[in-house]
């Protein structure tokens, strides 16, 4: 399971457990060497999307039932998030077909959000550890089922 600090949207005020990646960078802005990708697959021979292997209904839910606003996102994006994510499954595919994997978005920790606009959504790290703890539990769970 990979976690990602928000940049597909950034700010959002709860956890998002992503269901889907899809074969597909459009940058909206250039990376740290200045290039911008367009219309460009995350990997020449790989498919259209990969689905989320983990529980991402139940993992929701079982954030949720903790009082942590949660939900299911499906979109990462088409920039670093789903990049990572959709290069996950790729990988998972080509070298690891027995292992599960997923991608969950949080929230900015506070002082993360110092330079956003202002009312920008965050949340303890405290409160985005739980909400991982009880993301492992429904996956631990759904396998012992």
């Amino acid at each position: 399971m990979l976690l990602s600090v928000q940049d597909k949207s950034g700010g959002d005020a709860n956890i998002q457990v992503e269901r889907i990646a899809v074969n597909l960078i459009e940058a909206s802005i250039p990376d740290n060497a200045g290039n911008q990708q367009t219309d460009t697959r995350c990997q020449k021979d790989g498919p259209i999307a990969y689905f989320a292997s983990i529980p991402v209904k139940a993992i929701v839910q079982n954030i949720r039932d903790s009082k942590i606003p949660a939900s299911i996102s499906y979109s990462a994006g088409c920039y670093v998030c789903n990049t990572v994510m959709y290069d996950l499954f790729y990988m998972i595919g080509k070298r690891y077909p027995h292992i599960r994997g997923g991608f969950i978005h949080v929230p900015f920790v506070v002082s993360q959000a110092v330079d956003k606009p202002p009312r920008t959504a965050t949340m303890a790290i405290e409160t985005m550890t739980a909400a991982l703890e009880c993301a492992i539990e429904a996956i631990v769970k759904e396998e012992n089922n």
